[in-house]
């Protein structure tokens, strides 16, 4: 795997979210609506695909609650039928509609994504960031989950993928988010070498941005590693569109994919490679 550039997903790769962003969709559920889905659920709306953004995970958990009220649907039903629909949000929805039919407008009625995110960017970034971030009041006091994200990658092996290969971040993050996630982690790069939510509409899988970034790098061979499964389909449609370049996707298993069941569904999915962790990936390079 000789490449010349290499790409860094954020979350479940550089810093570890499962008590920030993870937390932040399970308890936002459950404030809004009183009951919610646990922690482990979020891995099937992620394996479901199209749930790059952790808003529209909160939503499609939320309609999840309010449907599971009316039917005996359960996560792991709701989830597959999302995926048998392409996966994202709008898929959710689909689902919704199909188990309840005219029903699913009471759904629809109690369900509230602006809240929802309200609700959400106040457990996650704290009262304080909030005010700076957001512009206006949090919801309600809050710390901040944001405050104490773990890293999960060391200066050190940041510094020996900097010096051999050009390096450049595909997130789901808003640019903000992305800021405080790379300064934590000491990881500095040029605003057009990398992508965050406010730099492209489509988001992961879409290859635009991994893409656009082997361009700029002037790069013929990229890996893009990241803790998802749209991570590893970013680089295959990368491959796939961009006939100049090779494209290698690299499970990293420190997201919620973990041991040998994550090593197999990174597998099935079309990744190059699976590491323990972002820390290993210099050595699978070299």
């Amino acid at each position: 795997m000789q490449v010349d550039a290499v790409v860094l997903d954020i979350d479940g790769v550089l810093v570890d979210v499962a008590d920030s962003y993870r937390r932040a969709i399970v308890e936002s559920v459950e404030r809004v609506y009183g009951d919610s889905i646990v922690k482990a659920d979020i891995q099937q709306f992620k394996n479901a695909s199209g749930f790059n953004n952790d808003w529209e995970l909160t939503d499609a958990a939320a309609l999840f609650v309010l449907t599971a009220r009316e039917t005996d649907v359960d996560i792991a039903g709701f989830t597959d039928a999302i995926a048998d629909r392409g996966g994202g949000l709008d898929a959710a929805k689909a689902v919704v509609r199909e188990l309840l039919a005219a029903g699913s407008e009471d759904v629809f009625d109690a369900w509230d994504a602006e809240q929802l995110r309200a609700v959400f960017q106040t457990l996650y970034l704290g009262s304080e960031l909030y005010r700076d971030i957001e512009g206006g009041e949090p919801a309600f006091d809050a710390p901040g989950y944001i405050n104490d994200e773990p890293k999960l990658v060391s200066e050190a092996t940041l510094e020996r993928l900097q010096r051999r290969y050009q390096v450049g971040v595909v997130t789901g993050r808003p640019a903000a988010e992305a800021d405080i996630a790379m300064d934590r982690v000491g990881l500095e790069l040029p605003d057009e070498h990398r992508f965050t939510m406010d730099d492209w509409e489509q988001g992961k899988p879409h290859p635009r941005a991994l893409v656009t970034l082997a361009e700029r790098f002037d790069a013929r061979r990229v890996a893009f590693a990241g803790d998802t499964l749209d991570d590893i389909q970013t680089a295959v449609n990368a491959d796939d569109e961009d006939p100049d370049r090779v494209y290698y996707g690299v499970g990293v298993l420190t997201g919620g994919l973990t041991g040998e069941d994550g090593r197999a569904t990174y597998a099935g999915a079309g990744a190059s490679a699976v590491v323990e962790s972002v820390e290993d990936l210099p050595e699978l390079l070299e």
